[in-house]
């Protein structure tokens, strides 16, 4: 089977897919993978796979390379002197670019529109993991607890400090910060800012336990390993996402009956709106009680790291992938106003 893996994007998570995509590059070896890259400009490009190092889209080399246009059933160039077109041969898209462009739901309806198969959430579930807000409603509407919340349109909170600030509709722990104390909230709320013209603000909790879980349908469930994340007090974005090249994971120990109550969480968000994606949910757990944290949709590297044979994950989702519906036009409706008109 052949993957093309697509990435990049125009994000503020951009540096992230590519770093992503590197790291599946070597993750992903029973199986043929090509490479789309996808500049802030969203030009496409097909690169070559001896050209997937960080300097290579760092420096502006890429734009040495073929530059496709994305149509109807996949991605096409034009070859030699007569410009021949030509299509990318592939079997199923990865979509690999978080944030904007690859989780808010663009690319998921470009590639629906044109009829391109490919592991992605779809568009409603990519509007429901990229707004932290509708995430929360989402759940709660699944009756999944949720940590209590707060729109900020100024560094004003009505709870006690200590409390997290957060951009909306930005992942990967950017803009995000943990703040004391009213300096610290004015700082933290401009630099949110910077990212997000919404903002919203939860409280810190001392001692609360946090897990994630990534998996997906294909035929039957398939989790992966549940990941204890060990943290002083915050995930910040070093710590999640300059390790992707990590080989190895050490995992606490978990609960099993914990463990399956994560996974019948996971199936409940998961269900009627997540088909064709492999997702990674983020629970909080305090006293006995499963939150929510987040959703992340495409999460680094897919989370490969989590699975055993990440290989035959993929390939077992790629192989039962859900096809939109196809609806027959006939003009019945049409017809008939034009026969009662006599026409």
């Amino acid at each position: 089977m052949t993957f093309l893996i697509l990435f990049g994007g125009s994000s503020f998570e951009h540096e992230i897919s590519i770093v992503s995509a590197i790291t599946l590059k070597d993750k992903i070896k029973k199986h043929k993978l090509k490479y789309v890259f996808v500049n802030s400009n969203r030009d496409f490009y097909l690169i070559d796979e001896k050209n997937m190092k960080s300097k290579y889209f760092a420096n502006g080399e890429y734009k040495n390379s073929t530059k496709l246009e994305i149509t109807k059933g996949g991605f096409k160039y034009k070859k030699g002197l007569l410009k021949k077109e030509e299509f990318v041969e592939f079997d199923t898209v990865i979509n690999l670019i978080h944030g904007r462009d690859g989780e808010d739901g663009k690319i998921a309806g470009i590639l629906e529109f044109f009829g391109i198969k490919a592991i992605t959430p779809g568009v409603e579930a990519s509007v429901i993991s990229y707004n932290k807000l509708l995430t929360k409603a989402y759940a709660s509407l699944k009756n999944i607890n949720v940590i209590e919340y707060e729109i900020l349109k100024e560094p004003k909170t009505k709870f006690d400090f200590p409390i997290i600030i957060k951009p909306a509709r930005l992942g990967s722990s950017i803009g995000v910060s943990v703040v004391k104390n009213q300096d610290e909230l004015n700082y933290a709320f401009d630099v949110a800012r910077e990212f997000d013209d919404l903002i919203i603000a939860e409280p810190f909790i001392e001692g609360i336990e946090e897990y994630n879980l990534a998996g997906c349908y294909a035929d039957e469930w398939i989790f992966s390993k549940v990941e204890k994340v060990e943290k002083k007090e915050f995930l910040d974005f070093e710590k999640k996402y300059m390790d992707f090249s990590r080989k190895e994971l050490e995992l606490s120990s978990v609960n099993k009956d914990l463990e399956e109550k994560l996974k019948e969480t996971f199936k409940k968000i998961y269900e009627n709106e997540f088909e064709n994606a492999l997702i990674r949910c983020d629970f909080f757990y305090k006293d006995g009680i499963i939150y929510l944290n987040e959703i992340n949709p495409i999460p680094g590297s897919l989370a490969n790291y989590l699975f055993d044979d990440f290989d035959n994950v993929i390939e077992k989702l790629a192989r039962n992938l859900k096809e939109e519906r196809k609806i027959t036009i006939d003009y019945q409706y049409i017809n008939k106003i034009q026969m009662a008109k006599g026409k």
